[in-house]
């Protein structure tokens, strides 16, 4: 079967640990691709102002653009009202029978993942993949892994990362500030930004 990544969010905007996080996916696993997915209207992202779905996704595509095996992916931004990611899974399973897929999601998100919309569904209908780094939290993920596989009859895997701290809030609050943002996204999205005044036309 063919092996497909998910990389979902607001990607507002999209930075080099989402890149980094995608990439490193697809080498641990075997991936044939990985999808970065923009969302619509993510339901826990109601106090977070978010830029327009085409502004984001093409951010996205500048980021990802030379990468072969990193596609975009418009699904979720096609969907009116709120997003959530066990309607994709199953839209996407009905579309593409012969494809397992990987949803790639962070340590801190796996720890709320029960709280997430149909979490039986997502489980039943992919692999996820849950990033950590070296550190404290990397037991308690490796401990809600565990529950979550014996619970749900999931496959839920750890996925190792570098430690890189950067965050699509904090990019945002330098460019609302005026300070330098580059070096942590690609210069392609850094000019993006500046040239279309996202965020603070003051965006170096």
């Amino acid at each position: 079967m063919k092996k497909t990544g998910i990389m979902g969010g607001t990607f507002n905007p999209i930075h080099y640990g989402h890149l980094l996080l995608a990439e490193n996916a697809y080498e641990q696993f075997g991936l044939d691709e990985v999808l970065f997915m923009p969302s619509n209207n993510p339901p826990h992202k109601k106090m977070t102002p978010v830029i327009d779905g085409a502004r984001r996704a093409e951010m996205v595509r500048l980021a990802i653009e030379g990468n072969p095996h990193f596609a975009f992916s418009g699904e979720e931004l096609t969907r009116e009202g709120n997003t959530y990611t066990s309607d994709t899974l199953e839209i996407l399973t009905e579309r593409e029978p012969d494809t397992q897929f990987y949803f790639i999601i962070g340590g801190d998100s796996l720890s709320q993942f029960e709280n997430w919309r149909r979490p039986e569904v997502i489980l039943k209908l992919a692999c996820v993949l849950a990033a950590e780094r070296d550190g404290m939290s990397l037991q308690r993920t490796r401990q809600k892994i565990e529950y979550l596989n014996v619970k749900y009859h999931a496959d839920v895997r750890l996925l190792l990362i570098p430690n890189i701290e950067i965050s699509s809030h904090d990019i945002r609050q330098r460019a609302e500030a005026g300070h330098s943002i580059r070096y942590l996204l690609p210069e392609s999205v850094r000019e993006y930004i500046l040239e279309n005044g996202l965020y603070r036309s003051e965006a170096r």
